[in-house]
């Protein structure tokens, strides 16, 4: 069965059973450990004064850390990591090593921490009473080129801004109908100009492409405020400010 994929020269090791079943868990326990490291060094530079995007793009040249999963924002979501480590501290604390895995109960209310902290810009922007506000979400996966929507800060943030009064509309290139049946009380529009169209801030929280490339003059004249928050800091924040609207961006003090 394994032995095409050998002859490509993919590696292998032989494992005994316990070391095998750890090694996925270990392996996202330290993804997540990395994103929330990072999502933790955004709160800082936002207390600072500094651009967490710098600080990642700086630490991701020292070859022991690289520069893969330091991308700030909302944090990580979908149907594996969040899971697995939930899973990993139980089963730790039913081996006896529960103190071995507390740093994951850090790690798990960090990432919580930044869907809350973009609510928290939200209201700055607007106001604590979001009822008379539309907001027009841009993402519903919970990773850019997939359709799962399992867990995703987007659809969280989306759903939790509606219950706060908002009228939330949101798009996705690939995850609509997914979306659709976990959030059916939220609105869609089968495009980001009907997404976005009189609409008081717009969330970007899933980067695919299409977002990254949108133009912000083009869209300036559909929005009622031109206000956008980028909670994956993906978008060219100098190209938005220079269509004249107010860009915000999770560990990047203006």
């Amino acid at each position: 069965m394994y032995k095409p994929i050998i002859d490509l020269g993919t590696p292998w090791i032989r494992a005994d059973l316990p070391t095998s079943e750890l090694v996925k868990v270990a392996a996202n326990s330290f993804l997540a450990t990395k994103i929330s490291f990072i999502n933790a060094m955004a709160e800082v530079c936002e207390a600072a004064g500094g651009d967490v995007t710098v600080l990642a793009k700086a630490i991701g040249y020292d070859p022991r850390i690289g520069n893969r999963f330091l991308q700030a924002g909302i944090g990580f979501g979908g149907g594996c990591l969040p899971k697995d480590i939930r899973a990993f501290m139980a089963r730790a604390e039913e081996l006896g090593a529960k103190q071995a895995l507390e740093f994951l109960r850090e790690i798990d209310a960090i990432n919580l921490r930044a869907r809350q902290r973009v609510i928290d810009v939200v209201r700055t922007e607007l106001t604590d009473d979001l009822t008379s506000y539309t907001i027009a979400v841009l993402g519903a996966a919970f990773k850019p080129d997939s359709d799962d929507v399992r867990d995703s800060p987007a659809l969280d943030i989306a759903a939790q801004l509606q219950a706060a009064g908002a009228l939330v509309v949101v798009h996705d290139p690939k995850a609509m109908e997914n979306a659709r049946k976990r959030f059916p009380n939220l609105g869609f529009a089968a495009s980001v100009q009907e997404c976005v169209k009189d609409a008081d801030l717009i969330l970007h929280l899933t980067e695919w492409r299409e977002y990254r490339e949108l133009d912000p003059k083009t869209l300036a004249s559909l929005v009622k405020k031109k206000i956008i928050i980028d909670g994956r800091n993906a978008l060219d924040r100098d190209k938005w400010r220079a269509a004249g609207w107010q860009f915000h961006a999770l560990g990047r003090t203006d």
